[in-house]
This record gives structure tokens, C-alpha cells and sequence, in this order.
């Protein structure tokens, strides 16, 4: 792979990486509620879940999601479900209760499998690796090893992108100190993770 070739990935998939969406909203209102490290932390779930589809994609496998209608359609229902299962929980939580929350262990597992869900239930993501990374290949050479470089810088970027959103969560958690403003918050990203939900569920196959 040349460096003309990765000028043009780079930028284009960082901008993909940094765009808004469930994950990044849950960084954000993870460092709000817990803190920066946890949240950045809990972004091991969403690599996970990424590099499994990329391995999908890489192997091929991506085709199953395009034929099948009900595989695709079944995954979609269940990851707007749990986004709706996450906007309940958020604007319904309790802000005073949450500055004694502790850090332990099982928390940041709980958290983790959380990006882990939202990441996996999206079955666009992988139709995301299928047509996006493969524009950057060269048919020429050998196309397994690009394909896992790309994906490795993909991840990569996702990595910045999730510490990022950590980040600005934690700003946003010195604003909101009172249980009024926490409340707020929680709400606003109960409502963004409904339109997210519902976005998904309109979603078509490619």
C-alpha cells in the first residue's frame, strides 16, 4: 500500500470515526457519569466489536448480512431495542445516586459489554467495513494483509476517536456538578439515543 493511497484513508476515516453517533454519544455520557478512564476504558467493547466485523468483512462473510433479509432486519430490531433499553435507563436515572458511585471491576466489564452491544446490534457497521475499507485495497497485490492494515488504523483512529468523546464528556461532567444539570443531561442523551434507535430501525439494506 502507498502513501497516496493512505493520504486519502487517513483523513476519511477519521472523519467516519469521529463522526456523531450511539458509541460516541455513549463516551461521552459514560465519562459524564463515571469518569474519563472508565469510559475510555469501556471503548474496549466497541474495538472488540469492530475488529470482529472487520474480520467478517475481510473473510467475506459480509455477504450474509446483504442476502439475508431476515438475519439483517432481526439484528437491526435487537440493537434498536437495547439503544432503547439504554435511553430508559439514562432518563431514568438518578444523578444524586451517581456521585457515590464506586469504580470497581465488574463496572468497567458492565460498561465495555455495553459499547460492545450497541456497536454489535448496528448491522450497518459491517456493511460500513464492506464498502468503505475495500475502496482503499489495491486488486493488484496481495488484498488480505491491506485489508487487516486498514482495519488495524481503523481501529487506531477509533481508539482517538473514543478518548475524544471521553474527553469532552468529562468538560461536560465539571458543568453539569448539580443533580439538576446531570439530570438534564441524562435526558438529552436519553432523546439522542431514541433518534438514534429509530434511526436504525429505518435503516435499509444496501
Amino acid at each position: 500500500m502507498d502513501l497516496a493511497t493512505l493520504s486519502l484513508f487517513l483523513p476519511a476515516c477519521f472523519a467516519l470515526n469521529m463522526a456523531p453517533g450511539p458509541n460516541n454519544l455513549l463516551s461521552v455520557s459514560n465519562a459524564t457519569r463515571y469518569g474519563y478512564r472508565r469510559a475510555c476504558v469501556a471503548g474496549v467493547g466497541r474495538l472488540l466489536a469492530f475488529a470482529g466485523m472487520i474480520a467478517l468483512a475481510a473473510a467475506g462473510l459480509a455477504v450474509v448480512l446483504q442476502t439475508s433479509e431476515l438475519l439483517f432486519y432481526g439484528i437491526k430490531i435487537v440493537g434498536a431495542g437495547y439503544l432503547l433499553y439504554l435511553a430508559w435507563q439514562l432518563w431514568r436515572a438518578n444523578p444524586a445516586a451517581e456521585d457515590a458511585i464506586t469504580a470497581p471491576a465488574s463496572g468497567l466489564l458492565a460498561l465495555a459489554r455495553q459499547e460492545f452491544l450497541v456497536a454489535a446490534g448496528n448491522p450497518k457497521a459491517i456493511l460500513i467495513f464492506t464498502a468503505f475499507l475495500p475502496q482503499f485495497v489495491d486488486p493488484n497485490r496481495a488484498i488480505t494483509p491491506q485489508f487487516m492494515l486498514l482495519g488495524v488504523l481503523f481501529l487506531l483512529l477509533e481508539w482517538i476517536a473514543i478518548s475524544a468523546y471521553a474527553y469532552m464528556g468529562l468538560h461536560m461532567r465539571r458543568w453539569f456538578a448539580e443533580p439538576r444539570g446531570k439530570r438534564i443531561f441524562n435526558r438529552c442523551c436519553a432523546g439522542l439515543l431514541s433518534a438514534a434507535a429509530s434511526v436504525l430501525l429505518m435503516a435499509k439494506r444496501a
